[in-house]
């Protein structure tokens, strides 16, 4: 079609806009198509049945249900058609409709913008066509009630906040014969005061004394499924860690990841008479050759600036 030179010419112009010779055909398929696809721009353009819409439920859960995975009973609030109405919204059931006198019955207004027109649902029936002569008591003419509904969900193994799991047809109901909507399950992951992951890997703080991390000791570690006693050597660094293997967190469809076991020197904030005694004579016996990084930051900063170290002008 771009070969022809007047064509290719207008489209440099106009790019894909069309001619005026063919502007009137062009307004009825353009209408027809967007009545068609962006009826619901303006809202349903037809009486068709509609999804109900979703529901949120945030299922908090300790540390290790969320790691190891577990089930829970869920209990939660989901709108229902009214029993005194059945779901119609007027007493009487379906027999006390009339006519919505907004759009005659069709339950979709014409609505325009420009040259194009559409169809959007009627504000006054909601789409349905009827209204209700005298609306429900029960429900307000609502046509819905909320009552609470139980459901059991799985939470797979290795969770983490954030992750969401989908319950179909467990939402609000449908309107017009429409299937109901979703139950979506958020997670919440509560802290944990020893506990923390990075991926599968299962971090652990242990607190130890400095006279353990100097001389060495055994620590009960704790784990998801039990504790682990963990040789501590002597001269054990604040900040050093020890890894447990398969001691982390599940994998999909391989074994757990690892445990990093993090050591924390945990520094006396009260000492006594005594105790400070010990400790000044402590301080008074370690030199140099006992704490190599108190030697080399002293050594480091005793050294002089190097010449032309970009000192002020």
């Amino acid at each position: 079609m771009l070969s022809d030179r007047d064509q290719r010419d207008h489209y440099d112009r106009f790019g894909a806009a069309t001619s005026p010779t063919n502007l009137a055909g062009d307004v009825t398929s353009a209408t027809a198509f967007f009545d068609a696809i962006f009826g619901d721009l303006f809202g349903l353009a037809k009486r068709r049945s509609a999804t109900g819409r979703d529901l949120r439920y945030t299922l908090e859960l300790d540390f290790e249900e969320a790691a190891l995975g577990c089930e829970k009973v869920i209990v939660f609030e989901r709108p229902e058609d009214c029993e005194g109405c059945m779901g119609s919204g007027a007493e009487g059931g379906a027999a006390g409709l009339k006519t919505c006198s907004r759009c005659d019955g069709e339950g979709a207004i014409r609505a325009k913008v420009g040259f194009l027109s559409g169809r959007r649902e009627c504000l006054g029936c909601g789409g349905t066509g009827q209204i209700p002569r005298v609306p429900c008591k029960l429900c307000e003419g609502a046509g819905l009630v909320d009552r609470e509904r139980r459901y059991r969900v799985r939470i797979p193994a290795g969770s983490t906040g954030g992750t969401t799991q989908r319950v179909p047809r467990e939402g609000a109901p449908g309107r017009r014969g429409g299937p109901s909507g979703d139950l979506h399950v958020i997670v919440r992951v509560r802290p944990h005061a020893v506990f923390g992951r990075e991926g599968d890997v299962l971090t652990i703080d242990v607190p130890v004394s400095p006279v353990e991390a100097a001389l060495g000791a055994e620590v009960d570690v704790p784990v998801l499924d039990g504790q682990v006693n963990m040789r501590i050597p002597a001269g054990t660094q604040a900040g050093s860690v020890f890894r447990l293997r398969g001691r982390g967190l599940p994998r999909d469809g391989a074994a757990r990841g690892d445990a990093h076991v993090r050591v924390v020197v945990e520094t006396p904030a009260v000492v006594g008479d005594e105790a400070r005694a010990l400790l000044t004579r402590l301080g008074e016996v370690l030199d140099d050759t006992a704490l190599p990084r108190r030697r080399a930051f002293r050594e480091a900063r005793r050294k002089p600036p190097a010449a032309g170290g970009g000192g002020d002008a």
